[in-house]
């Protein structure tokens, strides 16, 4: 098979290269900024460019751009350490959400905005005692009157402290089965009642945060989809934030510098980054699979179980190049603190081999 890109999409990677760098030149940490990365002006600008709604529909603020297009940009802006956090979520996972499920109305009230890199969210999923099980959700929105009343806490809301809107997952019928039940509303994060509480991680990063909603009022026109048909939804959303491109390069820049740095590598460590360089061919295939639509369904599971433990032998292996410096607080010692988290986060590697065992193997349970 020929992989190699043809010239329009080998000029359009140069471009996001050149644009990342320049982006990513003066950050201290070039890792995981898809997260952590918090820049309203980067997000502006790729709005300017085009790279925010790349592959929606023009009528709804998108640029009818090719999947492989916005994979090759993204790609590119991922490897250099770009600060993507601004605008990630809302591009990644809320616009096609409101693509699939929305109403005409929410989509050119929000895809716009979103596009023009001006538009911030989060998503309001995992709870303290609900985390990759989607089903044991226990915020709670009641009807009243024309609006929906919130009450519950979501955590590890990733740029609540900073976003707009939040996407929630909420349940709206207590007494139906776990699966059934659950809704999605937009919810305006200024709020009467919304309490953001950053969470400090042990790199001391505050990206993650604690979400109360205290009788949030919410308009009844921000249900997306089906009222009680959430977890459907929900599931396809996973399709978008488990096979991406994020998911396998999220600490490639360290990785290139630590091998550049390193110099002439003994024979067993020369063994490893030759096993790594396999794995990152790997993982982008999985993930152009996903891309071109290729992949068979839940098979995000498998994507990104292969690339975040990818992500983790990549620690690891910077950590060891480097040596004793490692244990000094840097980029390579921050990286290693941080890396357990690339399998927690987006469901669990243990959740998602019993997704691959059961919904694509059809494993007995």
């Amino acid at each position: 098979m020929d992989f190699t890109l043809p010239d329009e999409l080998l000029s359009l990677r140069e471009e996001a290269l050149a644009v990342g760098r320049r982006a990513a030149a003066a950050l201290d940490v070039r890792e995981d900024n898809w997260i952590i990365g918090y820049d309203t002006a980067f997000a502006l600008e790729l709005g300017a460019r085009g790279w925010l709604g790349m592959t929606w529909p023009v009528e709804h603020g998108g640029h009818g751009r090719s999947p492989l297009e916005r994979f090759v940009v993204y790609e590119a802006l991922l490897e250099t350490g770009a600060p993507m956090a601004a605008s990630w979520f809302a591009d990644r996972q809320i616009g096609p959400t409101l693509l699939a499920f929305g109403t005409e109305e929410q989509r050119r009230r929000f895809l716009p905005d979103i596009a023009r890199g001006s538009g911030s969210w989060c998503i309001g999923m995992s709870e303290p005692d609900a985390g990759s099980d989607v089903a044991s959700l226990r915020t709670r929105a009641v009807r009243d009157g024309d609006s929906w009343v919130v009450e519950g806490r979501k955590i590890w809301t990733s740029a609540a402290a900073h976003a707009d809107w939040c996407y929630l997952v909420c349940r709206t019928d207590p007494d139906a089965p776990p699966h059934q039940g659950l809704s999605e509303l937009i919810v305006d994060m200024r709020s009467p009642g919304v309490t953001v509480t950053p969470i400090a991680d042990l790199t001391g990063n505050r990206h993650f945060c604690e979400v109360t909603f205290d009788a949030v009022r919410v308009p009844g026109d921000h249900l997306v989809g089906v009222e009680n048909g959430s977890f459907r939804q929900v599931m396809r959303q996973m399709e978008h934030e488990r096979g991406g491109i994020d998911r396998l390069l999220s600490n490639y820049a360290l990785y290139r510098d630590c091998l550049a740095a390193a110099g002439p590598l003994d024979p067993l460590l020369r063994q490893e980054a030759a096993a790594l360089e396999t794995g990152y061919r790997i993982g982008r295939m999985l993930v152009l699979r996903e891309v071109l639509g290729q992949a068979p369904a839940h098979f995000s599971a498998a994507t990104k179980t292969f690339c975040t433990e990818q992500e983790q032998r990549v620690a690891w292996f910077c950590a060891r190049v480097i040596g004793t410096p490692a244990t000094v607080w840097g980029r390579v010692a921050r990286n290693a603190c941080y890396a357990p988290g690339y399998t927690i986060m987006g469901g669990t590697t243990q959740i998602l081999r019993n997704i691959m065992a059961e919904r694509i193997l059809g494993l007995p349970r």
